[in-house]
Formats: structure tokens, C-alpha cells, sequence
């Protein structure tokens, strides 16, 4: 799979944040991408700093939608696999997280967020309702590739939910930074704890991993790019800067998959008799 992955900073209206995706878009097509992943909620700013029902209104009807049929046809065009999070109005009062795939022009479906925050700068309870359709595997031209949002990517349960339905990579569109008045010591360990997170989804399940993230300073939270793709056995095979705007194509090889789980067999001997206590919120009785 040649992996497309561009992370760049809000231009602050929605039209202005289209044009830019899909001028990447197509960049990346000509340098090979196959499939692209955009960050998370591509076409904002990142709105749920604070809980203001104003911003309801960025919400977009999916299922009739200018920005829809303006990626389907960049997806077409491109004949690439297009995966973008946007900010979906289901009906008035129910709203989600949502990534929408699109394979050379074609919907193949949704995944909605299913592990929503609720932290000082990340009120997204307020703004989403968490998915109610179960994890996702979308079988694409290209492959088959397995679909969460940012703060999915700290839960293994997730991953491990994904990588069993036959994902052969998972991709985490994200928007993750520092709170302004973090100090040095904090911003290091919330990115160093980020990026292994996703190379301990990468070992345990097998699959390489990518994720997209935003960069730029957006009411008080400095975004910390760092874009990773990540290989089946957790080695970071690109890593974008914390501060530019980049594209980059990697190329992936899913064959390795096979490779590394015959030699650290953990799907095997996975003792599915003893995880009953994990369907309980806690086990300490």
C-alpha cells in the first residue's frame, strides 16, 4: 500500500480547509498515494475548546452534502481510497464524529467515534454522541484497512477489536496537542506516551498503524503534528516534524503482517476464557 498522509493547520473556514484537502489530495495522487488519510475534522478549527451550541452549526447532513460529493469526485478523479473525519448531523440534536471512506468515487461506508473526551480543551461530550454501529473494516480497492479517531487510539481494545475484523492497517485521523501553559517536561512525555502508544497497537495486533494529525495554535492548544506511519513490528517509519505542514507518501508492506505474527504468535495464545472481568467498567470486588 502506498500510504498518502498530509497534516496541516486550519485556514479557519470550512471552504478555505476543502480547497486546501483536496489541493493535497492531489498532490499526493501524483506522487503515488494510493490511499489518504486527512486529520481529524479537516475542514474546522478545532471547535470544542469550549461548550458554545454555536458551533453546532459547523455540522454538515452527510447525506446531502457539497463537501460529499466535492470529496467523491476528488476521490474519483485521484483514483484513490480517501478516508476524511468530519463533523456529522445525523438529525437536529445528534451529532458525531465521523469518518466517511470513499474508494475511487465511491461511499463504502462510515465509522463514527466511540471513545469521546470530555477534558479542559477537548469538551467533545457536548459535541458528539459516541458511535453506536461497532468497529469498522472497510474492504477497499487497495486493501483492507480499519478505521478509529484520536482518542480511540489510547484505548488496545479498540485496536485489538479492529485488527480481529481483518484490518491490514489501521488509520487514526487526530487532533491531539499541548495546553499553552504545558511546561517543557509535560509536552515531552504526552508525545513521547502518544507515539508509543501507537507502536505498542502496531506490535500487539501485527498491523502497521498510521496517524494524522493538525498542527498550529488554536484557542490556547498548540497542536503537535508529528504525523506517524508505523510498520507491523512497531518501528516508526516516518515521523513528521511538530511545527510543518507536510505530505508524504510511504509505501507499506501488509505482507510483513504475516511475518511478525508467526513470530510473536499473540493472536494465538490469546486466553479468550479469562477476559470476562474487561466487559465490567471495573473488576476490583
Amino acid at each position: 500500500m502506498n500510504i498518502g498522509i498530509c497534516q496541516f493547520s486550519s485556514e479557519g473556514q470550512k471552504e478555505l480547509n476543502l480547497q486546501k484537502s483536496i489541493g493535497l489530495i492531489q498532490d499526493l495522487a501524483q506522487k503515488g498515494a494510493e490511499i489518504i488519510c486527512l486529520q481529524e475534522l479537516f475542514l474546522t478549527d478545532y471547535f470544542c475548546f469550549e461548550e458554545n451550541p454555536a458551533f453546532f452549526d459547523l455540522a454538515d447532513d452527510y447525506s446531502n452534502s457539497k463537501t460529499i460529493q466535492s470529496l467523491a469526485q476528488t476521490s474519483k478523479e485521484t483514483k484513490t481510497v480517501l478516508i476524511a473525519s468530519c463533523y456529522e448531523k445525523r438529525m437536529p440534536g445528534l451529532y458525531h464524529n465521523t469518518i466517511i471512506v470513499f474508494d475511487q468515487g465511491v461511499q463504502l461506508g462510515i465509522y463514527r467515534k466511540h471513545h469521546i473526551p470530555d477534558d479542559p480543551g477537548y469538551y467533545e461530550k457536548y459535541f458528539f454522541a459516541p458511535g453506536d454501529e461497532g468497529y469498522k473494516v472497510f474492504d477497499t480497492s487497495k486493501g483492507k484497512i480499519g478505521t478509529l479517531i484520536c482518542w480511540d487510539q489510547w484505548y488496545p481494545e479498540a485496536a485489538r477489536a479492529t485488527a480481529l475484523k481483518g484490518a491490514e492497517i489501521i488509520f487514526y485521523p487526530t487532533a491531539i496537542g499541548w495546553d499553552m501553559n504545558d511546561p517543557k517536561i509535560i509536552r515531552d512525555e504526552e508525545i513521547e506516551a502518544w507515539k508509543i502508544m501507537h507502536q505498542s497497537h502496531a506490535i500487539s495486533n501485527g498491523i502497521p498503524i498510521v496517524a494524522v494529525n493538525r498542527i498550529g495554535e488554536e484557542n490556547g492548544l498548540k497542536f503537535w503534528g508529528t504525523s506517524v506511519i508505523i510498520n507491523a513490528m512497531g518501528r516508526i517509519l516516518y515521523q513528521a516534524s511538530i511545527e510543518n505542514q507536510e505530505s508524504k507518501v510511504i509505501s507499506i508492506d501488509t505482507k510483513e503482517t504475516s511475518y511478525y505474527r508467526h513470530r510473536w504468535p499473540f493472536l494465538r495464545d490469546r486466553r479468550i476464557d479469562t477476559y470476562q472481568s474487561l466487559l465490567k467498567r471495573a473488576d476490583n470486588e
